[in-house]
């Protein structure tokens, strides 16, 4: 059921884009902007989706944030460390494969000079 009161609702519908909640199109927003920008746009993203209040705790107690981050970091390598590691493997070989025609076109550039 959509939760959405645009006077486009149909077209929005048809595009995938009626949300039932808000952290849907938040979602979105993040996978978008990691198709078009790369992995450093999910760290600009991130700062986005952090409340100010965290922010605030985070420049406050830097120490605790750290340790908070590593503790999370390894709760989630022992329950999901096969994903990461293929989420990983997936955003490396993405990086080296978009590389590819920058490297073949300097290689077709030395061999012609």
């Amino acid at each position: 059921m959509a939760t959405t009161t645009h006077s486009d609702d149909h077209e929005r519908a048809a595009a995938g884009m009626d949300y039932d909640f808000p952290i849907k199109e938040k979602a979105s927003k993040l996978g978008s902007a990691l198709a078009e920008n790369g992995p450093e746009a999910f760290f600009e993203e991130v700062e986005n989706i952090l409340p100010e209040s965290w922010r605030e705790h985070i420049a406050h107690f830097p120490i605790a944030a750290v340790l908070l981050g590593l503790g999370v970091g390894v709760w989630l390598g022992m329950r999901k460390g096969n994903e990461i590691i293929a989420a990983g493997g997936s955003m490396l070989t993405a990086a080296a494969v978009s590389n590819v025609p920058n490297v073949m076109e300097r290689a077709g550039a030395g061999a012609s000079e």
